[in-house]
């Protein structure tokens, strides 16, 4: 899932730590895909180092019934057949396409339909303590953290998460996550395409979208 999808799961939480750890692994991975950690069964002496860590721990566990779930294995792999037409000639991969686009979809409609505000996530990001974050990276095994915080500072800056409002941005958000791996993923006109076709699935999934989250808030609270 996006950043979005796991911030719906604990938006009610009042430490902005956790919520930051449920979308840790993610920021990580954009600023650095070299950046492998595992601090899923550390303890720390620091409560709010060890919320990240719980944070941390929330997201896996929701990537993984969300990745199992007949929803996502559905949904990805329509979405890569219908963009198929769009994306000819492109060379990204479609069951990559699918895959992402399926999880900007899902935050796009947590937005419109007001069931998380983008305020609310850049609100606990902001009232997280530089000093704990690092404490955590490094506790976690990270030594240098700066690669990491330059990114993180910009992403909190950019705000970019509130153009997930706006259906016809999703096009775009999803060529930003493909020039990580193909230097020139899409031309204009298969943005273009793309976004028609996100346009029309994303409507198709408006009535029944939240049943994947109310099957991974079922699971959560059983296991």
């Amino acid at each position: 899932m996006n950043f979005l999808s796991h911030f719906y799961f604990d938006r009610r939480s009042d430490s902005c730590y956790h919520i930051l750890g449920t979308v840790l692994p993610d920021l990580l991975k954009n600023a650095d895909k070299t950046i492998i950690l595992h601090p899923e069964k550390l303890h720390h002496t620091n409560d709010a180092v060890n919320a990240i860590i719980t944070g941390w721990n929330k997201h896996l566990l929701v990537d993984r019934y969300f990745h199992s779930s007949e929803f996502f294995l559905h949904h990805s792999h329509q979405l890569k057949k219908v963009l198929l037409p769009a994306m000819a000639g492109s060379p990204v991969k479609p069951f990559f396409l699918g895959h992402i686009a399926i999880e900007l979809l899902l935050d796009n409609l947590l937005l419109t339909t007001n069931k998380i505000t983008v305020e609310g996530f850049y609100d606990h990001l902001n009232g997280c303590e530089t000093q704990v974050i690092n404490e955590f990276l490094t506790f976690a095994g990270l030594n240098d953290t700066a690669r990491f915080f330059k990114f993180y500072e910009e992403f909190k800056k950019s705000r970019y998460l509130s153009t997930y409002t706006e259906t016809h941005q999703i096009a775009y958000a999803l060529k930003r996550i493909c020039m990580r791996v193909w230097k020139d993923p899409f031309t204009p006109g298969h943005e273009a395409a793309i976004n028609q076709v996100l346009v029309r699935y994303r409507e198709s999934l408006s009535d029944n979208f939240m049943s994947v989250f109310n099957e991974i808030e079922d699971k959560i609270k059983a296991a």
